[in-house]
């Protein structure tokens, strides 16, 4: 298929403004503490070597959500195929933190390339991968058509994209099916994405539905040491947890609970922010809520505060195992909705607003299940966190029905590796 004009737009643009996306990527991971040799991967500058013989499968995914969603596929493919090996890319710092703690065996972590002429050009020459997975809406179009002109089979996973970036690109059909049509499988969520990405002009023969890979992720890591040195300071009070909340959500999670304080006074509310960088202006909210407040990133520990603010990255998994009343933020504004899997792996009930438009399907097979629960606004939050505060039996069988529900989807991991190891052409290499 010829390329469309749009495509040579696109990129003569990006060969011209690529000095000020790498000046501003690679800034921005400087300021997160990357060292300069490591953000100039985003220049498509390799930091590890090409190692083996047997064939590199790339992994594409954007942030900490999609990385960590595919490290337990790939380690069930590198168990299908001894000689793989993988390299897993991503733009965050905080995706690379986290992946590199977890990598798989045979495994290596780089940053993605900018979708610019040079940076991509050296990446593929340098690391020339044998096949490629790319995960929910990394529809990046010269990474996609210069990684398929080496030969390498390639995937979608996942697929996922919003109204507003279906719509864009169903505006440009020609466009989108130059793009689209350099994956020889599309593996989506669930049958609405599956039709959607038809009318975005994707092969129909090449679009299947798959499963939300982020049901398969393992649990999210916990630190023994830290757990043990919280509870001791907690002295068995009673928590619960509001997570990954963004701005507009914890006011009302403030005032719920402190309508949940006048019955249990000794209740506390551990709020873990999406975006710890926050931390100043929720803990202004807090004060102004008439609430006391101690803060994770100053040191302390949860004393007779109302509030602990966990705002630091990658101790999540610390903070659910201190309680099965987990809210979802993200869910009380039309943000979307956050991941509901890593709370039922950790054996908790599911507590969310109703704006869960990225999970829908998961959510909607949740409640069937009787592992969710929905609320509207603080009045209805507070009195829900209530009636589970004081009904340990009911809130034991929504925490056993979220840990069922799970279990359920990860039993699809081989599955799915298999389907990808066949897509890939994994099984026909020489081993």
């Amino acid at each position: 298929m010829r390329p469309p004009l749009l495509y040579h737009i696109y990129v003569a643009a990006t060969g011209l403004l690529v000095p000020f996306f790498a000046w501003f990527e690679t800034r921005k991971l400087r300021a997160a503490g990357v060292p300069i040799v490591r953000a100039h991967e985003k220049l498509g500058h390799a930091t590890a070597a090409r190692q083996g013989t047997g064939p590199l499968v790339w992994f594409h995914a954007a942030s900490v959500g999609e990385s960590m969603s595919v490290l337990s596929v790939i380690t069930k493919m590198g168990e299908l195929v001894p000689r793989a090996r993988f390299l897993i890319t991503s733009g965050t710092a905080t995706s690379a933190q986290m992946v590199a703690d977890r990598l798989p065996p045979r495994t290596v972590h780089q940053f993605a390339p900018l979708d610019a002429p040079g940076p991509v050009t050296r990446f593929i020459k340098h690391w020339r991968p044998d096949a490629a997975v790319f995960v929910e809406s990394e529809l990046w179009p010269q990474m996609l058509r210069r990684t398929k002109q080496t030969g390498a089979r390639m995937v979608l996973v996942n697929a996922r994209l919003s109204a507003t970036s279906r719509r864009a690109w169903q505006r440009r059909p020609k466009t989108a099916a130059y793009v689209l049509g350099t994956f020889d499988l599309i593996l989506t969520q669930n049958d609405e994405m599956a039709q959607a990405m038809v009318n975005m002009h994707a092969p129909a023969d090449r679009v299947a539905r798959g499963i939300n890979l982020k049901s398969l992720a393992n649990p999210l890591a916990q630190d023994p040491a830290v757990l043990a040195q919280v509870r001791t300071s907690l002295q068995g009070r009673p928590v619960w947890i509001a997570a990954s909340t963004h701005a507009g959500e914890e006011e009302i999670i403030l005032r719920a609970h402190a309508k949940l304080m006048e019955t249990t006074p000794d209740l506390l509310l551990l709020l873990a922010p999406r975006h710890p960088d926050r931390s100043a202006e929720i803990a202004k909210l807090i004060e102004q809520q008439g609430l006391s407040c101690a803060v994770r990133s100053k040191g302390a520990l949860p004393g007779q505060e109302a509030v602990y603010l966990a705002d630091t990255l990658g101790e999540l998994g610390n903070w659910y195992a201190l309680s099965k009343i987990i809210f979802l933020g993200g869910s009380l504004k039309p943000i979307g909705g956050h991941n509901p899997f890593e709370v039922a792996l950790a054996g908790a009930g599911v507590l969310s607003g109703p704006e869960v438009f990225n999970f829908s399907e998961t959510y909607t097979e949740m409640q069937e299940a009787g592992a969710v629960r929905l609320v509207q606004d603080d009045t209805s939050l507070q009195a829900t966190v209530a009636g589970l505060l004081q009904d340990p039996g009911t809130l034991e069988t929504m925490a056993r029905a979220a840990r069922d529900f799970v279990r359920g989807k990860s039993a699809q991991l081989t599955v799915i590796a298999e389907r990808l190891v066949r897509a890939l052409h994994l099984e026909d290499r020489p081993r």
